[in-house]
C-alpha cells in the first residue's frame, strides 16, 4: 500500500495488504477491505464502501456525486461486494436521500465503460458487458446478465437469473428467469443456458417454461395469466417469485412475444 505515486486521504479506512497503483486517488471516508487491488488512475470518492478482494481496473471512478439536480449534498454511500470486478473506466455514483445508497453485491463484473448511476441495487452474481448503462433507481436480482450497450430506464426492476441481449432498450421490469431481446423489448424464451449452469433441474426448468408460456403465449392479460399460474401450477419457489414480480411491478412488466424457433 505504500505507493508514493498515489494519493490516500488520512480519514481513508485501508486495509493492510490492499494494493494501490500509482496515480490512483481516494478521498477521505472510504473503507476498502482486505486483499483488493486498485489499478492506477482510479479515483474513489467519499462514501464508497468496497469489500474484500476486489479488482478495480485503471480509470474507474467509484462513488462520484449523482447526475441528479435534486441531490443536495446528503452524505450518501456506494456499497461494492466482496470479489467484485469493476473494468477500465466504469463509473458507479453514489445515492441520494431515495435510498441512500447505490449497491452493487458480491462476485460481480462491471465490464469496462459500464454506467451505474444513484440509488441503483444490483445483486449478487451479475455481469454487465461493456458500455451497459443503468439510469438511477433501478433494482437488479441475482445472477443477471446484461450484454453490451444495454440501456435500463430508471426506476425497472429487472428478476433473478434474466438475460437481457446486447443493445436492448429496458423500458419496463423484466421478469426472473427470462430472457429480453428485441425492440421493443420481448420475451424470447427462458434463460435455460443459465439456469442449467447455475444447478436448476431439467424438471425445473419446464417448470418455468410452462409459467412462461401461460404469460405471454395464451393471450391473456397479466392480472389473467397470474390467476391461471396460481390456479393450476403447483406452489413452488419459483411459481411464487414469478407471480410476486409481476403483481410488485411497478412500471408494469415486458410484454413483447417474439419465437426464437
Amino acid at each position: 500500500m505504500n505507493q508514493p505515486l498515489a494519493y490516500v486521504h488520512p480519514g481513508a479506512k485501508i486495509a493492510k495488504n490492499v494494493v494501490i497503483e500509482p496515480f490512483t486517488t481516494i478521498h477521505n471516508n472510504v473503507t476498502i477491505g482486505e486483499g483488493t487491488w486498485i489499478g492506477s488512475n482510479v479515483t474513489i470518492m467519499e462514501g464508497a464502501r468496497i469489500g474484500k478482494n476486489c479488482n478495480i481496473f485503471p480509470g474507474a471512478i467509484i462513488s462520484a456525486m449523482p447526475q441528479d439536480l435534486k441531490y443536495q449534498g446528503e452524505d450518501t454511500t456506494v456499497q461494492i461486494g466482496d470479489n467484485t470486478t469493476i473494468r477500465e473506466c466504469a463509473t458507479i455514483n453514489k445515492g441520494t436521500s431515495d435510498r441512500m445508497k447505490t449497491v452493487i453485491g458480491n462476485n460481480c463484473l462491471i465490464m469496462a465503460y459500464c454506467h451505474v448511476a444513484h440509488d441503483c441495487i444490483v445483486g449478487d452474481g451479475c455481469i454487465f458487458s461493456n458500455n451497459s448503462t443503468l439510469a438511477g433507481h433501478v433494482t437488479i436480482g441475482q445472477n443477471v446478465v446484461l450484454a453490451g450497450m444495454v440501456a435500463v430506464h430508471q426506476f425497472v426492476s429487472i428478476g433473478n437469473h434474466a438475460f437481457v441481449t446486447g443493445g436492448s432498450l429496458v423500458r419496463k421490469d423484466v421478469p426472473p428467469f427470462v430472457k429480453a431481446a428485441r425492440e421493443p423489448l420481448s420475451y424470447v424464451g427462458i434463460n435455460s443456458i443459465g439456469l442449467r449452469r447455475r444447478g436448476f433441474e431439467a424438471d425445473k426448468i419446464r417448470e418455468i417454461q410452462n409459467i412462461y408460456r401461460i404469460l405471454y403465449q395464451q393471450n391473456y392479460n397479466n392480472s389473467q395469466a397470474a390467476s391461471i399460474i396460481e390456479a393450476e401450477m403447483e406452489a413452488t419457489p419459483e411459481r411464487d417469485e414469478i407471480l410476486q414480480f409481476i403483481r410488485d411491478s411497478q412500471r408494469g412488466i415486458m410484454k413483447g412475444y417474439f419465437s426464437s424457433n
